[in-house]
């Protein structure tokens, strides 16, 4: 077991580093990365627009940190499964397959709550224009 050091700042500001790199590798290695970017921005920009109330934006964000979250562990996961084995193995692509559904269903989620949010504003708002 690793003898525990004493807090120390400079430990804690390279930890955003790596952190940091993590989400450089994310953008400029998995393609997904920027059509979920886009997605963030749209759905930001729709709540700006709909004017959605403070619990709205909780959920909102919740989501959209979510679908990041699952897609940063996918990646992580598919990294790490092709550390193990490039060759065909059944087990990696069920691992690989698992981790990428998450991905699937909290954009699905995502998705849900995004429709819950903006399509009753909008609806009044076409209904308005008629």
């Amino acid at each position: 077991m690793r003898k525990q050091r004493p807090f120390n700042f400079r430990d804690r500001i390279k930890s955003f580093r790596y952190a940091y790199s993590g989400l450089k590798t994310l953008w400029q290695e998995e393609h997904n990365a920027r059509i979920h970017l886009f997605a963030t921005f749209c759905a930001v920009l729709m709540a700006i627009m709909t004017k959605i109330a403070f619990t709205g934006w909780v959920f909102l964000l919740f989501v959209i940190a979510l679908v990041w979250i699952c897609e940063l562990f996918n990646t992580a996961i598919e990294n790490l499964c092709d550390k193990i084995s490039l060759e065909k193995d059944t087990r990696i692509k069920k691992v690989k397959d698992l981790s990428a559904a998450a991905v699937l269903v909290s954009s699905i989620l995502a998705l849900i709550v995004g429709a819950l949010l903006f399509l009753p504003p909008l609806i009044y708002s076409f209904k308005q224009l008629l």
